[in-house]
């Protein structure tokens, strides 16, 4: 949390990272969620409809509005969003005054406003949320989808409030992990990590979905990230989205721009 206060010029930016659109896809439509969870579905059973629900395509454009408060300060933009799936996530504020892209092996970005850059991995975004991530964990934050391989340990699953509450069966000790899934499209409504001896909680909700050329995609997240006492909050709202158009990514750090050292 020290970081993302240190940068806080940037915070819109590196949200992402934890972390997708105006409805003008006449093939755009709100998703209401209107199916009745099942005790009687078992934990392979709604593992296996959670992973058939990933949605899709080869690329997605979209403009996205994030809104953050922290303590007193709040401010919000819309960017430009783009993303081939797998390979690049790459945001841009209007003007192209800042710019983000990510790729599986770097996390790169540029502030035109203060003549700064960064060029590195993703420890900067890990320690923000408190868990070791990679590409396709934020990828899968952005898509609704969970952020561990479902198969690599077991789980068990209650019926909470008309949802699916999915679990590893043996929780880890310095990080518990919850995913609640929804039993109309089997994508998450919730995303919920605790990690009771550090105080960190991050808690990505769900509160609505949209579905685009038969693919259902978030439509509003919002985040809470916590740490001891101190808490940010952040609202998505993803618009116009088109999928699998040819798309150009292109970034480059401007001449004479001060690198932006993270210890």
């Amino acid at each position: 949390m020290v970081i993302f206060k240190r940068y806080l010029k940037f915070n819109v930016v590196l949200i992402l990272a934890i972390a997708f659109l105006v409805t003008g896809c006449k093939s755009t439509k709100s998703v209401i969620a209107s199916g009745e969870a099942s005790d009687k579905l078992s934990v392979k059973q709604v593992v296996k409809q959670h992973q058939k629900s990933e949605a899709d395509f080869k690329t997605l454009q979209a403009k996205v509005r994030i809104d953050i408060v922290e303590g007193d300060k709040a401010q919000g933009l819309t960017f430009n969003f783009r993303m081939e799936k797998d390979k690049i996530i790459w945001l841009s504020a209007p003007l192209g005054l800042a710019r983000m892209m990510i790729t599986p092996d770097s996390v790169r970005f540029y502030n035109k406003q203060d003549n700064e850059y960064f060029d590195g991995n993703y420890q900067l975004l890990s320690d923000f949320v408190g868990v070791e991530l990679d590409f396709l964990k934020v990828q899968n934050i952005l898509l609704g989808q969970a952020i561990f391989n479902l198969q690599d340990q077991p789980h068990k699953v209650e019926v909470n409030e008309n949802s699916y509450a999915l679990q590893p069966k043996n929780q880890n000790a310095l990080l518990e992990l919850f995913y609640i899934i929804n039993p109309s499209h089997f994508k998450m409504d919730s995303l919920q990590l605790f990690q009771q001896l550090e105080k960190r909680i991050l808690q990505v909700d769900y509160t609505s979905y949209q579905k685009v050329d038969y693919e259902v995609l978030p439509q509003n997240i919002n985040i809470i990230a916590v740490e001891d006492t101190d808490e940010v909050k952040v609202e998505l709202e993803f618009k116009s989205i088109t999928l699998n158009q040819e798309l150009r990514f292109p970034f480059k750090i401007p001449k004479g721009y001060k690198e932006i050292q993270i210890r």
